[in-house]
């Protein structure tokens, strides 16, 4: 059996971003536990030189939906820089990318194979495939960017294990 299109990239988003909105939930009741600042995890940074917490949790949204966005567009582009979100901000931004996946259907999903998306960058422009544009690129950015934010939660003492970041398996029925 071949997998589609569909299951390799929208069943994967839900599945993990189901899990960063668990860990988002889980990093806030473990900041109020030991009286942290939720703004300060938005600004935190595993190295002086990575992007905060806030700009991870952006780029998981935006390499989700704004991926099949711009799918479907034609067109997709880095994320804007947001430095005005704060942890709740972050929290709805995760909860309207799940709900915007979950309105995309798996016909829908099969039917942009092998349309044209080209990755602007400045004046830069990267042409792809849809298939090739989510799985070689939207795909690890996405995970990266998930695990990052789960990195981020574990160096404050956020209680994650490895299956708080593999959230809901997909097993056989």
């Amino acid at each position: 059996m071949a997998i589609s299109l569909y299951d390799a990239s929208v069943a994967c988003y839900l599945q993990t971003l189901g899990a960063v909105a668990a860990l988002l939930d889980k990093g806030a009741t473990h900041c109020a536990a030991n009286d942290m600042t939720l703004n300060d995890v938005v600004e935190t940074r595993l190295h002086p030189d990575m992007l905060p917490f806030r700009f991870q949790i952006v780029s998981v949204a935006h390499h989700s939906l704004g991926a099949m966005k711009g799918v479907e567009a034609g067109t997709f582009a880095p994320p804007a820089y947001a430095p005005d979100l704060d942890y709740a901000a972050l929290q709805k931004l995760v909860a309207e990318a799940l709900e915007g996946l979950q309105a995309y259907s798996r016909g829908a999903v099969e039917s942009f194979e092998g349309k044209d998306v080209v990755f602007q960058i400045g004046e830069r422009k990267v042409p792809f495939t849809a298939e090739d544009f989510l799985l070689s690129f939207s795909l690890p950015n996405f995970f990266f960017h998930a695990a990052t934010s789960y990195d981020v939660l574990r160096m404050i003492g956020v209680p994650l294990g490895k299956r708080d970041f593999m959230g809901q398996l997909r097993m056989k029925r």
